[in-house]
């Protein structure tokens, strides 16, 4: 493996425009994030891929994803996390892989691959660097066999592979040592079915689903800040904020550790809540607590809940999106991120999203974009949405786009500074 080939080549500049990206969370066995599975698609043509032509080079679709991501910084997209980045062979075969984390890239190989004994001795040359690989066994059929002694991960699909099948082959696998990842987990019975089975990891927006629950009631801390954000939407004055955060030690904690991390700027260490919400201010203020709702007391970093990431990651795309869209107009970017956060806590607390916007007060085009998808703010939001489930079939992208009148040039890297601020949040600031 020629490291300096691979950084030459890895620096080409690309001319491929109007490309769009979605990261589909890989949980563990306690839900907490793994990694993330990287989906690229052309907004050009609407198919999955890119199509290479657009780049006037023989490099095939998948070649042209991990050049995007290194033209994007994978870092940036994924964090500290592990990325899944499907491969096929003409990108296995080639030498592009030396700008990449290898200690954190696993290489899906793709149903097209033929596991010939080319592609088995490149494998093995890649595994001797650091990389590991996955396959997905439906996709395979026969020659995940061949497979099997250079991979590290197998996944299985729950939308090909009836549970009977899952009953009889996650066993035998797990003989092998292999990792066992579930895909398109889309329900909690189907988690906790895929978790009885034995599976490490889990792909899917299961854990985004709304459950109703009747009769359930909000955590202590959820409660204390839905106070606390009324109070400053109803522009209470600071000593009565105060007092409603002193009264919960943890909020205060967070709140004091959230002001001396250095995204906010703090000049001198700030050692009280007066002085913090001073510092704050009152539209950061209600930013905050947002995100607390969603936060698990007592745990920090990519251990937090999934939903937190997706949340917030959901909410500053849409900001990022609505201040390109409407320069200027900072109210505009703020309403949008408070969409964004909103729109999952149907999920977050298990009741309807009508009872949600009654208890909390919205103004009516926050309730008409959380309720009916309608509006500007609605259109983002469908718009985010349609990006998170790019791998379903019904590609809701482009119309989303079409509506919004925006092209795809812009959106990869704002989504990716949308990734990138969501992991320094979790990580720095609860």
């Amino acid at each position: 493996m020629t490291d300096s080939a691979s950084l030459d080549h890895a620096s080409q500049p690309l001319r491929m425009r109007n490309f769009y990206l979605a990261r589909q969370p890989v949980l563990d066995r306690n839900q907490a994030l793994y990694g993330y599975e990287l989906l690229f698609r052309g907004s050009a043509q609407g198919a999955a891929g890119i199509d290479p032509s657009a780049i006037g080079s023989g490099l095939s679709a998948s070649a042209s994803v991990i050049h995007h991501a290194s033209q994007l910084g994978l870092p940036r997209a994924i964090g500290d996390a592990t990325a899944f980045l499907n491969v096929d062979k003409e990108v296995l075969m080639s030498d592009m892989f030396a700008f990449l984390p290898r200690e954190r890239t696993v290489l899906e190989i793709v149903r097209s691959v033929e596991p010939d004994d080319a592609v088995i001795g490149r494998m093995t040359e890649l595994a001797s660097h650091g990389f590991r690989f996955a396959a997905e066994a439906s996709a395979h059929g026969a020659s995940l066999a061949r497979l099997l002694p250079v991979i590290d991960f197998v996944k299985m699909d729950l939308r090909e592979l009836p549970v009977v099948t899952l009953l009889s082959l996650a066993p035998r696998l797990r003989t092998t040592g292999k990792r066992l990842v579930a895909e398109k987990v889309e329900t909690h019975s189907e988690y906790r079915t895929c978790l009885d089975i034995g599976f490490d990891y889990f792909q899917g927006y299961y854990f985004a689903k709304p459950t109703v629950m009747t009769g359930r009631k909000l955590s202590p801390s959820q409660t204390t800040v839905l106070d606390l954000m009324n109070l400053v939407t109803s522009e209470a004055d600071n000593s009565e904020i105060e007092k409603v955060v002193k009264r919960e030690v943890t909020l205060g904690l967070n709140l004091l550790r959230l002001v001396n991390t250095p995204a906010v700027g703090a000049t001198r260490r700030i050692e009280s809540v007066s002085q913090a919400l001073i510092l704050l201010g009152r539209r950061q203020l209600q930013r905050w607590l947002q995100i607390l709702l969603y936060a698990e007391p007592g745990v920090r970093g990519h251990s937090q809940s999934p939903l937190l990431m997706l949340a917030t990651t959901r909410a500053r795309l849409m900001e990022l999106l609505a201040q390109r869209l409407r320069p200027g107009q900072r109210n505009v970017a703020d309403v949008a991120f408070t969409v964004g956060m909103m729109s999952l806590m149907d999920t977050l607390f298990c009741i309807p999203m009508q009872d949600i916007v009654e208890q909390i007060p919205v103004i009516d085009e926050v309730r008409h974009a959380l309720l009916l998808r309608k509006g500007f703010f609605g259109e983002l939001l469908r718009l985010a949405e349609s990006i998170e489930q790019m791998g379903d079939a019904d590609d809701a992208v482009l119309p989303a786009l079409h509506e919004l009148a925006l092209d795809g040039d812009d959106l990869a890297e704002l989504e990716v500074s949308a990734f990138e601020w969501s992991d320094k949040v979790v990580r720095y600031a609860i």
